[in-house]
């Protein structure tokens, strides 16, 4: 199953808007429907439902379809298991050819830090010569905040980062890190005063420069009221489990965080109808039974689920 975009008003468009949606069309058919996502919703609980249904219907030459339709991978290596996936989310820099056979029936998006970058990434250190690092992650001693309020990192996500993950074949972005901004602008009120605004604003930009690609975003909590309507997908990260590295122990969060981010995600649908909900949680892979009962919750809750380890670098098969 192909996840589709809202049908949006036509907009006038650039002529560099115009070749990129060449690009993304080239080599693929050309959908004849569109289904609206609310048929979508519908349609992947009879695919978690009835499985056997599915399995009829694959060609015997591609994987078949998991029972959850979602998936976050960074590993570097292909997978082929990614095909059984209808939607993944992978490392921006990812050779999706591998994965061409199945294109038809599976969705791509390109990770791409908004609030941060790693100092792995080739354009580390140009952000740094142009003064748009702030202080280290903490958590994430690698990666360094950047001001989101800068014009220039504004450009470069518009102009060169969103352009050069489609270009490689991704349906759209998968956006992270948007709750630094209200981390900084909560520390240092002063110093980073409308960084979430900032942040609000340069997906706005992303919207605009590409009104027909996928975005999802990863909580942000304090931005998407900001931005309703602008995203089609809102992921909740360790909605019901997480994973303490200093313990090396998954354990489930308090009633008082499971709550808070059940409620953050229903009020994002409740401003968007057409928004799809997603979790992704972590949990020993070992232990099928309580991974069962984490997919159970969290579909109950209305949320499209994934259950991984914390590196997210391998493919944990859902019940």
């Amino acid at each position: 199953m192909k996840f589709s975009k809202r049908v949006r008003p036509s907009r006038n468009r650039s002529p560099a808007n115009g070749e990129m949606a060449s690009l993304l069309r080239g080599g693929r058919e050309v959908w004849r429907h569109l289904i609206n996502r609310r048929q979508l919703g519908v349609l992947l609980g009879i695919i978690s439902c009835a499985p056997s249904l599915l399995r009829a219907a694959e060609p015997s030459e591609k994987p078949k379809k998991s029972q959850t339709p979602f998936l976050i991978y960074y590993g570097a290596s292909t997978d082929l298991a990614i095909g059984a996936f209808a939607l993944a989310a992978l490392d921006s820099d990812f050779d999706l050819a591998p994965l061409d056979r199945f294109r038809r029936d599976a969705t791509y998006l390109g990770y791409l830090s908004l609030s941060e970058v790693h100092s792995g990434r080739p354009y580390f250190a140009e952000l740094a010569a142009e003064g748009l690092l702030a202080g280290a992650n903490a958590n994430w001693p690698d990666a360094r905040f950047i001001d989101l309020r800068h014009e220039n990192w504004r450009r470069r996500v518009v102009k060169d980062l969103v352009p050069g993950i489609l270009q490689k074949g991704f349906d759209g972005v998968f956006l992270d890190t948007l709750d630094s901004a209200e981390f900084l602008e909560k520390q240092d009120p002063s110093r980073y005063g409308g960084m979430v605004e900032g942040a609000a604003d340069l997906v706005r930009a992303i919207r605009t420069a590409f009104p027909d690609i996928l975005i999802m975003i990863n909580r942000g909590f304090a931005v998407l009221p900001r931005i309703a309507g602008q995203f089609d997908m809102v992921l909740g990260e360790s909605v019901r489990t997480t994973f303490d590295a200093g313990t090396g122990r998954y354990s489930f969060v308090s009633e008082s965080d499971y709550e808070w981010q059940r409620q953050q995600l229903w009020a994002a649908g409740r401003r968007d109808p057409n928004l799809q909900l997603f979790s992704l949680d972590y949990w020993d892979p070992n232990d099928k039974e309580n991974i069962a009962k984490i997919y159970t919750e969290e579909r109950a809750n209305g949320f499209i689920p994934y259950v991984a380890t914390p590196d997210l670098t391998r493919i944990i098969p859902p019940p």
